[in-house]
């Protein structure tokens, strides 16, 4: 009887409660997206290894290393395996195309567990030369295929560059990366030799996998002191500190992100706080009946909170369920802008938190005073 109470009330201004449960299903799903926006930036990070350290010249990512200090830092007790990889920043078609693209060893992907691939592909593409191995999402976004042929421009290494799409890779987890393009860092040098000879055998990065993870620190100390006062000093950290130098140039964005997310609940709350006072402030004489039957401020302040409650938790549920294939349809809108954008159920448990949370503060003070009101003056109320 409670609870069909509170959906009648609920009910009876109908187009009031419409226009409230629409406010608080877009403030729902936009706190939604906003907080996916912010997880996406730190995906990268996320889905980082602690089994994999990262070195790059000490002085900034953009001046290359020598290729002779592989075989040094191969050397390093605690470093299992090591792999040169370098950023290509080439253009497929036209500018707007944007995607990661990186030359490779050959035992690069071995490192990178959570990058599924198939084995005939993979030996497809460890025969070809110019082979190129893209991620899921990629492939889907650009249509491509195995036996494909890709052809970039490059920016960083001037020319046009044809690929062969031999292998396609997914992800281990959803949020592994899927929009990368990976090809022969061999292929990349032995060209650079033939064109611009002074730009061949220099290293981006080189990854390290580790034999033992509690040992990044260690190992880090020790390929850095191997190259201290050289002309070309190191800088080595985990891979997760390395996608966070990343996310740190843009982190006053991220703050700003977040800052609007809580302010679009912020405003939903004056909303419904608005809705509920006119409620109560309406049903003055209903209350001070109820009181005069009997019925105690207890029950009166449970009336509206539960109308409250029953409201934010209807628009709750329908903004986490419009937030999803919404999310899917933004996705694939950016891009490989966000390689990784999915809502996670942290998300949609600070959504089903955030409307509760909404629909319980709105509601206390009207709840009070209603539950305060005086008999006789609250019978002389008119609605």
């Amino acid at each position: 009887m409670y609870l069909k109470l509170i959906f009648l009330n609920a009910l009876r201004h109908r187009l009031r409660t419409l226009l409230t449960l629409t406010g608080l299903v877009v403030a729902v799903i936009a706190f939604g997206l906003l907080q996916t926006v912010v997880d996406a930036w730190y995906a990268g990070a996320e889905g980082a290894s602690t089994a994999r350290l990262v070195t790059r010249n000490a002085v900034s990512l953009i001046f290359p290393l020598p290729l002779t200090y592989k075989q040094k830092m191969r050397q390093v007790d605690g470093v299992r395996s090591i792999a040169a990889a370098n950023w290509f920043g080439g253009i497929y078609k036209e500018p707007k195309n944007f995607f990661p693209q990186f030359a490779v060893d050959d035992n690069y992907l071995d490192m990178y567990p959570e990058y599924v691939l198939d084995d005939a592909e993979k030996t497809a593409w460890l025969k070809d030369k110019k082979g190129a191995i893209v991620g899921r999402k990629l492939a889907e976004d650009y249509g491509l295929k195995p036996g494909d042929t890709l052809t970039l421009k490059g920016t960083i290494f001037p020319g046009n560059w044809d690929f062969v799409i031999r292998a396609i890779y997914d992800g281990r987890e959803k949020k592994t990366d899927t929009s990368q393009l990976f090809f022969h860092w061999d292929y990349l040098n032995e060209t650079l030799k033939q064109t611009v000879a002074r730009r061949a055998n220099a290293v981006g990065v080189y990854v390290l996998e580790l034999s033992d993870p509690g040992r990044a620190a260690e190992v880090s100390r020790d390929v850095d002191s191997l190259f201290a006062n050289s002309q070309a000093e190191t800088l080595t950290e985990t891979e997760k500190a390395f996608q966070l130098g990343f996310v740190s140039m843009t982190e006053a964005i991220v703050v700003a992100i977040r800052l609007v997310s809580f302010l679009v609940i912020f405003i939903i709350l004056a909303v419904m706080a608005n809705t509920m006072a006119m409620t109560a402030r309406e049903r003055m004489a209903e209350y001070a009946t109820l009181k005069a039957l009997g019925f105690g401020p207890a029950f009166v302040a449970q009336l509206i909170l539960g109308e409250s409650l029953a409201i934010a938790a209807m628009g709750g549920a329908a903004g986490i369920l419009l937030t999803l294939p919404i999310a899917r349809g933004f996705s694939r809108a950016v891009g490989s802008l966000f390689p990784v954008f999915h809502v996670s159920a942290g998300t949609m448990a600070m959504q089903a938190a955030a409307a509760l949370a909404v629909g319980l503060i709105a509601a206390l003070f009207p709840a009070w005073r209603a539950s305060r009101v005086n008999i006789v003056e609250g019978l002389r109320t008119l609605g």
